[in-house]
């Protein structure tokens, strides 16, 4: 299901694994950014082929691209993708607090 999020529609959670797995993909493309993106989740190689059936890995993959905006840059002129594609990817896939309701 998507949602509007800053007045644009966001992914659908099928769109934003698709797009996590471009991600994964773009990191494992770079080996300089593989070992650092290793180092910080503390993943091994060997876990990248089952993280990339997980919605909650992807969203780790979709969390350490949006770390740095050059990583950002990077990955979407390389897809052909707007900026905020990421971001919107992001917030559909658990964890982002997307859809966390508070009372006060």
């Amino acid at each position: 299901m998507a949602r509007w999020i800053g007045g644009k529609m966001a992914q659908s959670v099928d769109q934003a694994q698709i797009l996590g797995l471009q991600a994964l993909t773009f990191i494992a493309s770079d080996e300089a950014l593989l070992s650092v993106f290793l180092a910080a989740s503390g993943a091994s190689g060997g876990d990248l082929a089952q993280g990339a059936r997980s919605p909650v890995f992807l969203a780790a993959v979709l969390d350490f691209l949006l770390l740095e905006d050059a990583t950002v840059i990077a990955f979407c002129d390389t897809q052909n993708l707007p900026y905020d594609a990421l971001i919107r990817a992001r917030l559909a896939l658990p964890g982002s607090g997307a859809d966390d309701h508070f009372d006060f």
